[in-house]
């Protein structure tokens, strides 16, 4: 009998969630494709990937910020095998000029939707004692950004989430990871100019911006057997930006 398995990822619409969607279809999962305002890209996609794959991809909506909300996602899904905590916002701000709701909403997506979702994926590993979740921070989570202090904060706090989870779930046999993407060519990009994005690949040592496929490709590794004995580990995807 082939056991299909089923990985959800949080922020998969587009980006490094949509490549990381079409990564682990063409391993054979079965794909919960998480958005909160992206439907018809979450939509297109899941079509795509299912017709493509010849697996089951389907979309759903969820705000990850909302705690009930992804209470009744996981009930509707079900167990999961793989949990990709992707889900994220960004923000450029002086630190003085940073509000409180500017805190909390970066606060809000990028940690407490990561323990959100984390909790109730939990419920269904640890009844069969088999899991993996990948948690996505940021290498600006490791060292730190200038006017990024609330984006640097929430992922730095993802990292020792990870850290401590792993150590708690591990005779569950349950693995947590974190993948830390450098400057990766997505949406989140689009603000800035060529010259900008050019200086940045020459400060790159690869001399080149990140793909989400190469986010994507870290992901489906660590939640595979091949991964088997690596857990609590911050995994970075960078370039050698950051070393």
């Amino acid at each position: 009998m082939i056991f299909i398995k089923t990985v959800l990822i949080t922020g998969a619409s587009r980006g490094i969630g949509a490549k990381t969607a079409q990564a682990f279809a063409e391993e054979g999962y079965s794909v919960i494709i998480n958005y909160n305002k992206s439907e018809k890209q979450a939509k297109a996609l899941a079509d795509e990937l299912s017709k493509k794959y010849n697996t089951n991809c389907a979309p759903y909506k969820c705000d990850v910020s909302d705690s009930r909300a992804v209470a009744e996602m996981f009930e509707k899904v079900g167990f999961v095998d793989a949990l990709v905590n992707n889900a994220g916002i960004s923000e450029q701000k002086l630190f003085t000029d940073i509000t409180d709701d500017d805190w909390r909403k970066m606060t809000a997506v990028n940690l407490d939707g990561v323990f959100y979702c984390c909790r109730e994926a939990l419920k269904g590993m640890i009844k069969r004692k088999s899991g993996s979740i990948i948690n996505i921070s940021s290498m600006w989570g490791e060292v730190g950004a200038s006017c990024e202090v609330h984006y640097s904060a929430s992922k730095s706090a993802v990292i020792g989430l990870t850290k401590a989870l792993a150590k708690e779930t591990a005779l569950s046999n349950i693995r947590v990871n974190c993948i830390a993407p450098g400057v990766i060519a997505t949406d989140m990009m689009k603000g800035f100019d060529e010259k900008t994005l050019k200086a940045l690949a020459e400060e790159t040592p690869l001399q080149r911006l990140g793909a989400p496929e190469d986010v994507a490709n870290t992901a489906v590794f660590l939640a595979s057997e091949r991964a088997g004995f690596i857990t609590g580990q911050v995994i970075s995807v960078n370039g050698g930006f950051v070393i």
